[in-house]
């Protein structure tokens, strides 16, 4: 049982890799498994996809920075129609929903169609960023996240928390079981870009930082187990 009425789950693009800069269909099947347990708790998912596996705006630096995370937007595009082709072999059903018009290949975002899917027990896959350049795919899970009243915005990422200090660089850095936003945002720890945090403060929804290897962790975060950061 979930302590969650709907969340949103924000996940890399790397989930769905096998390391190397594209989709592997294994790797899509295995997240599309972990995906059908979490909606077995009952609880309304979202889940935002990030193009890292694809494409990284930000190591381009010859391009132009709007050209350069339009691509970006394209890459997670791809991601999110491979995830749902997954889960649909799973018999979980799912929309993919992408913030610009791309008809032929999603729908596009709106929020009472989203609303709908979901109270409807679908998983709704958001594609495209936010649909504008200079924003990470952070920042738009914290917009979607608002946007659908999340309880709660889980992010699964490299490492298994926050810290006060980068773990890989510093051993003794510290690790925070839970810390307020502001704490966050007034020591500019690197959670998930700073925008998303003001973004969630300012409506409330609460922050799960998890690592994305962490045993059931996702599973573990629904039940209220002590897992990850809590930033809230």
């Amino acid at each position: 049982m979930s302590k969650y009425r709907r969340i949103l789950l924000k996940i890399s693009g790397e989930a769905l890799s096998d390391g190397n800069m594209n989709i592997c269909g294994e790797s899509a099947n295995k997240l599309a498994e972990q995906v059908k347990q979490i909606v077995s708790t009952g609880v309304e998912l979202g889940i935002v996809v990030g193009g890292g596996n694809i494409w990284r705006g930000r190591s381009s630096a010859s391009m132009d920075r709007t050209t350069a995370d339009y691509i970006g937007m394209l890459a997670t595009v791809m991601n999110g129609l491979a995830l749902g082709e997954a889960l649909s072999s799973l018999g979980v059903g799912n929309r993919v929903v992408s913030s610009f018009a791309i008809d032929k290949v999603t729908e596009t975002y709106f929020l009472p169609n989203v609303n709908r899917y979901l109270s409807e027990g679908k998983v709704v896959i958001f594609v495209g960023g936010t649909g504008s350049p200079y924003f990470s795919t952070d920042s738009a899970a914290s917009l979607r996240a608002c946007e659908i009243h999340a309880d709660a915005l889980i992010c699964l990422k490299a490492v298994d928390g926050l810290y006060d200090s980068d773990p890989k660089v510093n051993p003794s850095a510290r690790k925070y079981d839970e810390i307020t936003y502001d704490k966050v945002i007034a020591d500019n720890l690197k959670a998930l870009d700073l925008t998303a945090i003001a973004m969630c403060r300012e409506f409330g929804v609460r922050i799960v930082v998890l690592g994305k290897d962490e045993p059931d962790g996702v599973m573990r975060a629904l039940r209220g187990e002590k897992v990850g950061t809590i930033i809230k």
